[in-house]
């Protein structure tokens, strides 16, 4: 099974050399009639398809691939390349990663994966799996989707402090993915990146207050909002700075207490303005030199950031705050006047 788009053209273009070698070497010949034997293979039956969308040997091939030709391509600063195995958020920040290091974006080094690969029927059209794997020997989660070819969707460091839950697995070792609304955990699916927003937002005093418990990344950087908004007024700027959501895949697995693992990314947004143009100048931060060549701008300063989150989410029946268990994220894009 090939993995990638690339991948596939490598292996066309393979096939087309060999081929042709192969068409000069039996110049002149003619080709021999088919046997019987081969005549009633010809006729029997299509192999049945697969039971199964994916499965863990597929998952650990599709892994096994992207793994040596990420690296490859980071090593050769091929950014181009690079689109065609990853999508979604992790697109994005793959973006940002070499562009802001003049395409020479940093390699990782893997350790040992365990995977969680759903149990989806052989004609699901998107089907996807995540793996738990140490990359720089920090604990990552990783998710591939497939559409055309399957492609690195997100991939998420456990925070400092926090343990991956344990996935729910069948007796055959295949993980439950969840549907978009389902109500069995105390946040569907569907509404997990909403409600972070509206914390990271507004923090404890939220109307979501008490449904994600308080942290980093969320109440934490409610607070520093606000700081940095006290701070613009101060030195006679406007400032804003809010997260959305956006239209990349949700991910959701049992856990083994009933809950869910749920993967979902947000946009966050910051606009600085100046208030009188003629003299007041906006200080473009040094994590977006990369992006605006300027130190200074003199009206606007727009600043936009990719965040990937795996949460943990309680079941129903035992409701609880949820808890952010891993993170990723970077500026992405830079602009202004």
């Amino acid at each position: 099974m090939r993995t990638s788009g690339r991948l596939k053209a490598l292996a066309l273009a393979v096939t087309l050399l060999t081929g042709t070698a192969g068409l000069a070497a039996c110049s002149g010949s003619a080709s021999p009639a088919p046997s019987r034997a081969a005549a009633a293979e010809s006729l029997s039956p299509t192999p049945a398809p697969a039971p199964h969308a994916v499965t863990p040997d597929d998952a650990a091939e599709v892994f096994a691939e992207f793994v040596a030709t990420d690296d490859l391509l980071r090593a050769g600063g091929d950014l181009r390349l690079s689109l065609e195995i990853t999508r979604d958020s992790e697109a994005l920040l793959t973006t940002a990663a070499f562009e802001s290091t003049g395409n020479r974006p940093p390699r990782y080094t893997w350790g040992r994966p365990t995977f969680y690969v759903p149990r989806f029927p052989a004609g699901e059209q998107a089907p996807w799996f995540s793996v738990l794997v140490t990359r720089d020997g920090e604990l990552t989660l990783l998710t591939f989707a497939k559409a055309a070819d399957w492609r690195l969707g997100s991939a998420t460091r456990l925070l400092d402090g926090q343990r991956a839950p344990a996935i729910a697995l069948d007796a055959d070792g295949y993980a439950t993915a969840l549907g978009s609304q389902d109500e069995s955990v105390t946040i569907s699916p569907h509404y997990m990146g909403p409600l972070h927003a509206t914390v990271a937002e507004a923090g404890a005093g939220g109307v979501a207050a008490g449904l994600i418990a308080p942290g980093p990344h969320t109440t934490d950087i409610a607070q520093e909002i606000a700081a940095e908004r006290d701070e613009a007024k101060i030195a006679g700027f406007s400032y804003d700075s809010i997260f959305s959501g956006n239209d990349h895949p949700v991910y959701a697995l049992r856990t083994s207490d009933g809950g869910a693992l749920i993967q979902y990314s947000l946009t966050r947004t910051t606009t600085t303005t100046t208030r009188t143009a003629e003299k007041d100048f906006i200080p473009v931060p040094e994590s977006a030199r990369w992006a605006i060549g300027e130190p200074v701008l003199r009206r606007t300063l727009r600043l936009s950031e990719t965040h990937q989150y795996a949460t943990a989410v309680p079941p129903s029946s035992a409701p609880a705050a949820a808890r952010v268990v891993a993170h990723d994220g970077a500026l992405t894009r830079a602009s202004g006047e």
